[in-house]
This record gives C-alpha cells, structure tokens and sequence, in this order.
C-alpha cells in the first residue's frame, strides 16, 4: 500500500500578478503530477497560498499610501483566479494572513524556542532616523559595488544578480524615506544553521533519485559552510514574535522564510477542517504510529532550493528535536525543482515589462493550449525559452493535428459508417493487435515518466500514442477496406475508438478540458476525476483496457483543437513589445548590460588531413522514439537520401521524442557503427551547445545527402 503523499507548490508572493513563467516552474509541473496520482488513484493532497509577508509588501503599500493588508488581499485574489483560469486544481489554496497560519507559525516558534533551538544574536543594522525603523535588507538601496547600478537593494542588486548585503552598498539609503541610514544594535533569533550542518549532510545523503541541479546547489552551500540565519526581523508587518518568549519582541516578526514554508503545513491543517477532522493533517505531516511514513514532496523554482533543502528541514528537525516524545515531522522526500523560463531569447523580466501575465494569455487563449505548450517545454533541468511562435507550432502540429486529428478520424468513421456505435472487433489483424498492445502499455510507460518527475517526456509519450493511432489508420486504411473488407474496417474503427477512449484519460492530467470534451464525444462516463473529487470511477490503469463496449453510442463528433492563427500570436508579440517599450530606458539596458557567458575553449589544434576524412552529409530526422532500455538516448531515423539510418544520440534532456521529426541536420555518414544498450547506431547527429548549455541542432540547406563541406 502506496504511502499518503502531501504536495505542495511554492507560495508564490502576493504583491504581483501570475506570470508564465511562474505556472512553468512550480505550478503547472505539480498539476500535470498530482492530477495523475488522482487518477492513479494515489492518497495525495496539494497544498499552496499566497505568500503575503515581507518587506516588500511594506514597501509597496507605503508608496501606494495603502495598508499592506489591502496590497495582499488584492494580489491573493487575483492570483488565485488566474491558478483558477489555468485549471490548477489545488486541493485548498490559502493564505499566511490567515488566523490558522499565525497561530500554527507562533506555536512552531514557541516549541523550538523553549527547547533552546534557537541562539540569540546581536548585531548592528541600519536604522531609518526619519521613519523610525530599523531597515530590512529590502528596505535599503544604494550602487552595486559589482556593476554600478545605482538602486540595487540590500539583498540582491536586479541588474547583475549579485547578492549583497546593505554594507556592500555604495551610499546606502532608506528605501522608504531617502535618507541615509545609521547603524544601531538590535537583537534576533537565528537558526544555527552550522551546528545542523553534520545533520543535514546526513539527511541529504539519504535522499535518491534527486535532480542534479538540487543536490549541486546544496552540496555547494554545504562545502561553503553553513552559516546561522536570523529567524526574526525588525518589521511592522508580519507575524509578530510571541510576546511571551524571552527576550525584546517589540517591534519584530517572523522571517518570512520561518513563516511562508509553514503556511504549508498550516493550509493542510485548513483543508482537514473543511474535510470534518481538524486531526487529519496529521496522516501526511508526521509519522504514523506504525513507521509509515508520509512522503512530502515539495514543486520550486531553482531559487528557492535553499530554502526548501536546507532551511525548512533544519526547521523541522529541530522541531522535532523539540518534542522528541511526539509525533515527529517528515522531511521532504523530494524537491523536483525546475529551472527558469525565458520569453522569445530573453530573461523574463517583470520590471523591464518582459513577461506575459497569466491574466492576459487567459484572455487569448484556452488554458488548455497555454498548459500543452508549456508541458512540453518545461525548465526540467536546463532554463527553456518559450515563443510565440513555438506556442503556434506545438498547438497546431501537435495537438491539432495528430491528438486532434486521430480523434476526429476515428468519431468520424463510427458516426458515417458504424451507425454511430462501437462496431465488433473480430479476427483482430497483426496490426489491430499491436495498436492495442500499445494502448496497453501506455498507462506504466506514461505513469512512471510521471512518478519519476519526467513530467517533459509524459506529456510526449501521451501524444505518440495518438501518433501511432494516425499511423495505425494509415496502415489499416479503413476509407478503403469499406468498400472492399467491411469487417476490416469496423476493426479499424474499434481499435481506433478504443485507443481514444485511452486518449481521454491519459490527457487528463495535461490538457483537461480537452480530456473531458474527448470523453463527452465518446459519451464515456464514469471516469474519475483528477481534481480530487474523490477516488471511485474509471482510473489511470483502465485506460490501456478496452473501455468501450461493442455497440456503444459514440456522441457527436466536433473540433476537438481549434488552431491558433497567425493573428493571434502576432497580437501577442506586439504586446509583449509595446509593454517593454513603455519600460524605462535605463532598466532595458541594464538587460543588454548583463554579463554574458564564457565560450567554451577550442580544442587542440588538428591538422586539415585529420579533418578530411570526416563525411557529413545532410539528413532529415523522419521518426523519433525513446531507447527502451537508456535515460539518455534517444532514438532516430535519418533519411540520408540514399538510405535511412538508425541513429542514437544522447540528446533527451533537451528534447522530446517528436520535438525533431522533421527537422533537417548535419549527420557524420562514416562513424563506425555502435551498439548502445542493445540498439545500433549508424552515424552521428550534430548539434550546437549554445553558453547557456542548451542544445540545438546543426541545420543544414540541401537535399537528404548532399554532402556538408
């Protein structure tokens, strides 16, 4: 029996609108996730809020002359309509302004504070004489000492990236009043972050199957040393310190990053209370009485890796080192975190006004097509670029034009030609068979690209099977055997009916809305559903099963994807430029300003005859699968114009199966043949590494063949 699981998405921060790359770096990927784990039938809740502390709420509504409480309520709202428009379906949404997130916070702080887990420092801090405040790091600005940017901010400078602290700045000033700061002491509790360090290395030692830019990041603030970090600030807005602790608490608040990732575990505790147990947060918090244990897995972006590997499980080991008698907390099992998202070549930026807000993209386009296009260019492990003009073509050629596409095929044939029903399948052909063993296998192949938080190469696997329905019927060709094998095409249509009906549940998790018009067209019902209404009905398992029986009415058939037209994306990059136009001048070329990457050295001089020998020759990529039995590789023919070749190239990291059907590259034809994993490969596809460490392909002018010289 599988254990309870407790997801949770990065509170985003409540003093903004949603943008796309927010949804492609800890939302989308954890939908795409728990939806599937619903279907699969999982015990599984997904917790996330709005993260509503912080200097810069304070700093924002003292210049907008509002309280900071209205600038959170604005933004809470507006973030959780947009997660509502893209279909994210959390199984509660909360809030760290709420009375169960203070409280659960100040209980936590109290708990450790008791057990002497905390050490109380004092140290000097900027003071704002005019405001009478001591200054958050946010809360001063100045020159960058690295790049000469005259508003960084005492944490990070924006233009550079640098990470400062407020004594690094050149002539420092208050963000809220102007004027020059002075140094006062003040006292605050820290975590002592290095006397856990033996533990937390420990601990991380024991975690499996992590991405490699996760355990990179921390082995990295590991071998740097870990340093106490201050728990407490000098803040009006916040959660206030409990008063009754030892020490001065007037004045001070919980760091936000003590408060935002206990608004985890205090959502959780609200979602129990609307389900009729207030205990139940318990089942996927802390560990059962019998062993088990919950896991907790925990959707970021790179940057807040830190936070999430290191800061909250140290949090919670010394809670729970704390009340050793108690039930003790888990620690997260896995951090899938992702990298970022780029907009047309470009850093997303929402100070130079290069970004598409959630709100806007909703207004243009269906959720379903924004979700298809960004599943399938997730940042996974390298930072990804998303385009107009790639939305337009992901749409179109994918979704269109092989999901939708089959569909309509298959609805069609039963609507004209079965009288609209699931005709018999009988004396199924080799090739009725192996479509439907394809069908089987889907759901495991698909399921486990899921649980393995290959989210990139699921959503891939989904649409190749509608591509090997569309093969399917171009090899059964049924607009033929009507006319002459009429039991040849009622198999065709069958299986093709089936392989859809398949479809409808294995795109849930990706394209729900989609899903649900493809079940009502296939009048299917009873299928569970994946936004966590309970767990009874048709699951991810039966959808490799024949889930239509002989003489089922099919509904009407309709367009299942509209495509989207030129028109629309070309309004869309006017926007996206009209809106970084109007941006001050000196921000857009800060961007231009920012340091760019080192080229990778050459390499040892050769001389021209050790070239000559190369053959390269021009090739078409025609068809393109995953190694059965590699991670790494995947698996193409080439078109060389005089023959077509198996060739496999280490490239699944960077693209999907299909992502380069069709596309023209560069081929050394004279590589001694390979065998890799079982799988021989004839040649080798040429691809350029750009500084980023992206990979693109070689593309070549000229016919499959023509040699490259």
């Amino acid at each position: 029996m599988s254990r309870p699981l407790l997801v949770t998405s990065a509170l985003p921060y409540a003093n903004g609108p949603l943008h796309l790359g927010h949804l492609a770096g800890a939302y989308l990927p954890a939908d795409l996730f728990v939806r599937y784990q619903r279907l699969a039938g999982r015990d599984v809740v997904w917790v996330c809020g709005s993260d509503e502390h912080g200097a810069a709420i304070e700093i924002r509504a003292r210049r907008e002359g509002v309280t900071p409480q209205s600038i959170v309520d604005r933004y809470h709202a507006e973030l959780k309509s947009a997660f509502d428009g893209f279909g994210i379906a959390f199984d509660t949404y909360g809030r760290t302004s709420s009375a169960m997130h203070r409280t659960t916070s100040q209980d936590l702080f109290r708990s450790i504070e008791a057990a002497d887990g905390f050490v109380r420092k004092t140290t000097t801090q900027l003071y704002d004489p005019e405001a009478g405040l001591f200054l958050a790091d946010r809360f001063v600005q100045g020159t960058c000492p690295v790049c000469g940017y005259p508003d960084a901010y005492g944490d990070q400078c924006e233009n550079c990236g640098s990470t400062l602290s407020p004594d690094d700045l050149i002539e420092p000033r208050s963000a809220l009043s102007g004027a020059t700061p002075e140094t006062r002491e003040t006292t605050h509790w820290y975590l002592p972050l290095g006397d856990l360090q033996p533990q937390l290395e420990a601990w991380i030692g024991t975690r499996e199957n992590w991405k490699p830019n996760v355990l990179g990041q921390v082995k990295s603030w590991f071998q740097a040393g870990l340093a106490d970090r201050s728990m407490t600030r000098d803040l009006d807005w916040g959660i206030p310190v409990p008063p009754e602790v030892d020490g001065e608490t007037e004045g001070k608040v919980l760091y936000v990053w003590f408060d935002a990732p206990i608004g985890y575990l205090s959502a959780t505790k609200e979602w129990a209370e609307a389900e009729g147990d207030a205990e139940l947060w318990r089942r996927y918090w802390q560990v059962h009485p019998d062993g088990t244990e919950p896991e907790l897995v925990h959707f970021i972006g790179k940057d807040n890796i830190v936070f999430h590997c290191l800061t909250f499980p140290a949090i919670l080991m010394t809670a729970n080192a704390a009340q050793p008698t108690l039930p003790q907390f888990t620690l997260p099992t896995q951090v899938p975190a992702n990298e970022f998202l780029n907009l047309e070549g470009r850093k997303l930026s929402t100070s130079r006004g290069w970004a598409v807000w959630a709100a806007e993209a909703l207004d243009a386009f269906d959720a379903d097509l924004l979700r298809y296009a960004l599943a399938v260019g997730l940042p996974e492990t390298k930072d990804a670029d998303f385009t107009w003009s790639d939305f337009q073509n992901r749409v179109n050629g994918e979704l269109a034009d092989v999901v939708g596409n089959f569909a309509n095929r298959a609805l069609t044939f039963a609507a004209r030609f079965c009288d609209g029903q699931v005709p018999a399948l009988v004396d199924p052909t080799e090739a009725d068979r192996a479509m439907l063993d394809a069908l089987a296998a889907a759901p495991a192949a698909i399921g486990e690209a899921y649980t393995a938080y290959r989210l990139r190469e699921a959503v891939a696997l989904t649409v190749d099977l509608a591509r090997k329905g569309n093969q399917y019927l171009q090899e059964t060709e049924p607009w033929k055997t009507r006319k002459t094998d009429e039991q040849a095409m009622r198999n065709s249509v069958h299986v093709a009916l089936q392989v859809t009906a398949g479809l409808s549940i294995l795109l849930d998790p990706v394209v729900p809305g989609i899903a649900a018009r493809l079940r009502e067209m296939l009048a299917l019902t009873g299928v569970r559903s994946s936004t966590g209404a309970g767990t009874d009905g048709l699951g991810w398992a039966d959808a490799g099963t024949a889930l239509l029986d002989t003489g089922h009415p099919i509904g009407e058939p309709g367009i299942l994807v509209a495509k989207v037209e030129d028109e629309a994306v070309e309004a869309q990059r006017q926007l996206l430029a009209d809106r970084s136009a109007a941006a001050e001048p000196s921000d857009l070329a800060s961007e231009t300003d920012e340091p760019a990457a080192p080229y990778t050295a050459l390499s040892d001089e050769i001389t021209f005859d050790q070239f000559t020998p190369l053959d390269l020759r021009v090739g078409r990529i025609v068809a393109a699968d995953l190694h059965p039995k590699a991670d790494k590789l995947l698996r193409f023919d080439v078109d060389l114009g005089f023959e077509t070749r198996q060739i496999l190239s280490g490239v699944r990291e960077w693209f999907s199966p299909d992502e380069l059907v069709g596309t023209q590259v560069v081929v050394v034809a004279n590589l001694a043949p390979r065998t890799i994993r079982g799988l021989e490969s004839n040649g080798m596809i040429l691809f350029a590494e750009d500084r980023d460490g992206a990979l693109k392909p070689v593309v070549p002018h000229g016919e499959p063949g023509a040699v490259v010289r």
